[in-house]
Formats: C-alpha cells, sequence, structure tokens
C-alpha cells in the first residue's frame, strides 16, 4: 500500500523501498528524485520557518508594510528567542510595523504599520519585542 503525505505528491514507499528514490530510473536501474528522507528533511525544515496567516498576509498588503528577506529573518529570530524565554503571544515591534505572532505556531496573526501604530491597545499579549 502507499500513502502520500498531505500536501505532497511524493509518496511514501513501503519499507522495503526506502533505500531507493522516486522518479525516473537511470542507466543502472536505480531511480532518480526525493528519497523519503530527503521529503522528511524538506517539511521538518518548512515547520520551522515562520508562516504568514492569510490575514496577516492581507493586513501587509493593505497597510503597504515593507517585509524583505532580511526583515523576515529578523522576525524569526527574535520569535526564537521569545519562544526561548516562554512567550506565547507576542508582539514584535519591527522597524516601523508591528505583528502580532502566535509563537506556539511560528505564525504571524497579523500585522499594523504607520499611524495605525498610535492609539492602539494590544490585549491578550504575554510578551513584546523591539526589533
Amino acid at each position: 500500500m502507499v500513502e502520500f503525505i498531505q500536501g505532497q505528491g511524493s509518496p511514501i514507499r513501503p519499507a522495503t523501498d526506502l533505500g531507493r528514490t522516486s522518479g525516473s530510473s537511470d542507466q543502472t536501474g536505480r531511480n532518480q528524485g526525493s528519497t523519503f528522507q530527503q521529503v522528511l528533511d524538506t517539511k521538518i525544515a518548512q515547520q520551522d520557518r515562520l508562516k504568514f496567516s492569510a490575514h496577516a498576509q492581507e493586513r501587509i498588503r493593505l497597510r503597504n508594510i515593507s517585509l524583505d528577506s532580511q526583515g523576515i529573518e529578523r522576525l524569526e529570530n527574535a520569535v526564537e528567542q521569545i519562544a526561548e524565554k516562554g512567550g506565547r503571544e507576542s508582539l514584535v515591534f519591527l522597524d516601523n510595523a508591528a505583528f502580532l505572532v502566535s509563537v506556539r505556531n511560528k505564525t504571524v496573526i497579523t500585522a499594523i504599520g504607520g499611524e495605525s501604530l498610535r492609539n492602539n491597545i494590544f490585549t491578550n499579549i504575554d510578551s513584546a519585542v523591539v526589533v
């Protein structure tokens, strides 16, 4: 029986096939493509990355918040530091924006920028960090 990882097109092979790879055969008869371990490593790496909810993505777009790869890396580092201190729901101030983050899920819930930061009250957070 072949099972599929949710969201992946690559099947998980039975234990007898674990040493082989999926894909087309080369001249030696071996398959080329991703091994189970490569697929697993990719999935684990993706889980460690910071995610942005659909709501956060929309707020970033609507509020014209600029976030480049360096900004995302700084945000990820801040979330890691908060996790080490035991934070669960945090407000991360980064440049001229603030991001409400679920630390456990490594997910940005919403983003606030520019003038929207003024006269705002943030509730249900247990930590805040300025990056």
